[in-house]
C-alpha cells in the first residue's frame, strides 16, 4: 500500500515504515503529524485518485528529527569580465517516517461555514460591480429616484456608495 501526499508544498509517494526528508516542519522532534492532502491512495489492486484531494484520507508521521542538507554551492562567472562570485547554502529539512496511510479518520473541515460567509461577500460585491459598469447619468437617475440629495457634485464612486 502506497499513498501520495503533498508535505511542506511538494508531492511525496510514500510507504509505511518509511524514511524521508522534507523541507522543515515546525513541530517538535518525536511528535506525531498528519496530512489530510492525500492526492492518490493504491491499496493492492484498488486505487482511489482525488480530485484533487481524497476527503477522509490521511498519512500519519513521526518527526524523527531537524537537520541541514549538504552544502549547494552556487558559482557565478562571466568570461573575459572578471566577474566572479561563490555562494552558497545549507537547505532546512526535517526527517520523518511514515506511520500509517488510512483512507478514513480525517477530521470533517470546517469550510462549509467559510462558504457560506463568502457567498454573502459576493452577494454585496456584485452589487457594487452592476453598479460601477452603469454610466453617471444613470447612477444619478436612480439615486433622484431614491430621494438622494447633492448627486450634481457627486463623481461616480460616491454615487455607487450611495445606492449601496
Amino acid at each position: 500500500m502506497y499513498a501520495i501526499v503533498e508535505i511542506a508544498g511538494k508531492q511525496f509517494k510514500v510507504e509505511k515504515d518509511q524514511k524521508l526528508y522534507v523541507h522543515r516542519l515546525k513541530e517538535d522532534e518525536g511528535k506525531k503529524v498528519t496530512f489530510d492532502n492525500v492526492l492518490m491512495i493504491d491499496n493492492k489492486d484498488k486505487v482511489s485518485f482525488g480530485s484533487p484531494m481524497i476527503s477522509g484520507a490521511q498519512v500519519g508521521a513521526k518527526i524523527l528529527k531537524h537537520l541541514k542538507s549538504d552544502k549547494v554551492i552556487v558559482f557565478k562567472k562571466k568570461r573575459r569580465k572578471g566577474y566572479r562570485v561563490k555562494n552558497g547554502h545549507r537547505q532546512l529539512l526535517t526527517q520523518i517516517q511514515i506511520s500509517d496511510i488510512s483512507l478514513t479518520g480525517a477530521k470533517a473541515s470546517k469550510k462549509s461555514t467559510k462558504k457560506v460567509e463568502k457567498t454573502e461577500d459576493k452577494k454585496s460585491d456584485n452589487k457594487q460591480e452592476d453598479l460601477s459598469k452603469l454610466s453617471v447619468a444613470a447612477l444619478k437617475d436612480m439615486a433622484k429616484s431614491k430621494g438622494i440629495s447633492g448627486i450634481s457634485k457627486m463623481k461616480k464612486a460616491d454615487l455607487i456608495k450611495a445606492l449601496s
